[in-house]
């Protein structure tokens, strides 16, 4: 036997038998909004407003340039994106052959094809072989 139920004190309705007080019935957030009724662009800047006011000039100008700084590099960093990204358009011309065409005609435009392209390889060596003696690269 307790000590309250031998002096006679009642136990309040919220309180369970083990003594222990009951919980709540309703939810702690129900009738909370999601954001206060202050939330919103307008106050947001009103309340900006009011700390800027309370800063010193060289406080100010210190956030403003701080501010203008990382905008100017977030625009730069867009717009460096954007250049030179995305190769030029290429045209291949393709020759239509007609139906009639030898297994002979296919191999000589093929090493036709074949001396062309050793050509512009040369050609293009020796102006890296041009360079490289003007550049004293060895």
């Amino acid at each position: 036997m307790s000590i309250a139920i031998a002096r006679g004190w009642a136990q309040p309705a919220s309180v369970a038998a083990g003594g222990w007080p009951r919980a709540a019935a309703v939810t702690t957030y129900g009738a909370m909004a999601i954001l206060p009724p202050m939330v919103g662009p307008r106050a947001a800047l009103r309340d900006l407003t009011a700390f800027l006011r309370q800063r010193s000039r060289e406080q100010i100008l210190g956030a403003s340039m701080a501010v203008l700084v990382t905008i100017i590099i977030v625009i730069i960093f867009i717009v460096d994106s954007k250049i030179n990204t995305a190769p030029p358009p290429q045209i291949v011309y393709v020759e239509n052959y007609g139906p009639g065409r030898t297994d002979a005609d296919i191999i000589r435009d093929q090493k036709k094809a074949s001396e062309d392209r050793r050509k512009a390889e040369e050609a293009r060596r020796k102006e890296f072989q041009k360079l490289e003696k003007q550049l004293g690269i060895e």
